[in-house]
């Protein structure tokens, strides 16, 4: 064979570096685009905050929020217009909506006019208070290097769900270790605080913070034969059938259980996750006015300009300048156009999931109807991934709170009618039924979907037993015990 030149016609998609900025700025929260944009300010000479000049206070029509636009409401169409590009089309929520005290967030500023996000911390996570834990203690490099990957394997529960051979496998192509040193760097972890954690189950995590208590400590005993023994059947036999399943004495058992139920079955969670104090900067703002809901964005009021004083040195410059300033120009124009056209899309798929979900928007979760990713993008013309990115990391302003636009989102089931219900409505039905149940009779998971089923909606028990545990309601009898 015989080296030779041949040519070739073919498609393939190449992404410009100007289709890669605008992906990248589509998919960024608030937080993260003001950044972005700061450091962009910053880089290129060409770009300047311009300051609008327009007065929050001026009047607007009845019912519409603060500094909101004003669309004339005569179609359905104008009933979500944006004056995009005008300096009145960002603001502030109205006061009334108090979306601070939701506890969603809150873009305002506190009485004393200090902005909270300049008094948030970050919270430190569990991983963090670990791996600080992990350097002050006395090892080898090689098990500091297994106490990183193990450290790195506990999830935010504080359990270790991870085989030690499959840790010890990862480690293999940096270590020559086996399982057994894996398993004596994990003693020393589970040393740390808090108690319990690097625990592989629950009666491990249960024993762990057991064996941490002084011997004399009342029930300690007891409380490790519980969990040793019958921890499992304790919800239904209780305390009665424990004392005799383990022939001892109630009062004895009364306090080893005291003592077991004192322990925490999560150790993980009181480090950063869900306790941690957190703001949201919302991307738009949803209200209604005249019957019609409206969408705008939201956003501070400075805005982004071209820096007219280094665009009119560029005829003046010499040639090598003239080349700098003119690229940096360019790139401003760039990132000026892809921002708008964030704006745009974003707007766009706002007001198809409020034309879509306004019933959710006036009654609730209830009201929320089967909607996905791909009906909204054929609705707005755009690709599934361009929606996905839209709605990634953004939460909007409503009269029901802040709430993030995939919550907009949600399966559908079908109905004896012929329609769909959402899991989201069914989740809020079996929520509200369990609410109206009798405390010392309650409804089991069949009887919940016999219930559904009789009001047109035919859910399997499995999947009642399913959405019950996503909304971490305990079962018929452990509520009855807890009633």
């Amino acid at each position: 064979m015989k080296p030779r030149l041949q040519t070739s016609l073919g498609q393939q998609l190449v992404l410009t570096p100007q289709l890669r900025q605008a992906l990248h700025l589509l998919q960024l929260s608030s937080l993260e685009l003001e950044n972005e944009i700061t450091l962009a300010v910053e880089s290129n000479p060409l770009l300047d905050w311009a300051e609008t000049d327009s007065d929050p206070a001026e009047s607007t029509p009845e019912g519409m929020p603060e500094q909101a636009p004003a669309p004339d409401a005569t179609s359905s169409d104008e009933s979500t217009e944006r004056e995009h590009g005008n300096d009145d089309d960002s603001w502030e929520p109205p006061d009334s909506w108090n979306t601070s005290s939701s506890g969603s967030g809150n873009s305002g500023s506190d009485e004393d006019g200090a902005d909270p996000m300049d008094r948030l911390v970050r919270a430190e996570s569990l991983h963090d208070h670990l791996s600080w834990q992990l350097h002050l203690t006395r090892l080898s490099p090689q098990d500091q290097r297994i106490g990183a990957a193990l450290i790195d394997a506990i999830d935010d529960d504080g359990y270790l769900r991870e085989p030690l051979d499959a840790i010890a496998e990862m480690l293999r192509p940096e270590l020559n270790v086996g399982a057994a040193e894996v398993a004596a760097v994990l003693c020393q972890i589970q040393r740390f605080d808090p108690l319990g954690i690097g625990a592989r189950d629950l009666r491990e995590c249960l024993t762990l913070q057991l064996e941490a208590l002084s011997d004399d400590t009342p029930g300690k005993t007891m409380a490790l034969r519980i969990v040793a023994g019958p921890l499992e059947r304790l919800p239904k036999i209780g305390a009665d059938g424990l004392a005799a399943e383990m022939n001892a004495p109630a009062d004895e058992v009364a306090t080893g259980l005291h003592l077991v139920r004192s322990l925490d079955p999560r150790p993980g969670a009181q480090h950063g996750g869900m306790g941690a104090d957190t703001y949201i900067t919302p991307d738009c703002v949803i209200w209604r006015h005249q019957g019609l809901w409206r969408a705008a964005l939201a956003g501070s009021h400075t805005r982004l300009t071209i820096h007219r004083g280094y665009e009119g040195m560029i005829q003046h410059a010499s040639s090598s300048d003239a080349s700098y300033l003119r690229g940096r120009l360019q790139e401003a124009r760039w990132l000026l156009k892809h921002l708008e056209a964030r704006g745009d899309t974003l707007l766009k798929v706002v007001r198809c999931l409020i034309r879509q979900q306004s019933g959710f928007l006036e009654f609730g979760e209830q009201a929320l109807r089967p909607l996905t990713l791909r009906e909204v993008a054929a609705e707005v013309g755009l690709h599934e991934s361009t929606v996905s990115r839209a709605i990634s990391r953004k939460y909007a302003v409503t009269p029901r709170g802040t709430l993030p636009l995939r919550s907009f989102f949600a399966s559908g089931i079908g109905t004896e009618g012929g329609g769909e219900a959402s899991s989201t409505a069914i989740q809020s039905m079996i929520k509200r039924l369990i609410e109206a149940e009798n405390p010392r009779k309650p409804l089991s998971d069949a009887k919940l979907a016999d219930t559904l089923k009789a009001s047109g909606v035919p859910v399997a028990r499995r999947t009642v037993a399913k959405y019950r545990e996503a909304m971490n309601i305990p079962a018929s009898h452990e509520r009855v015990r807890m009633a």
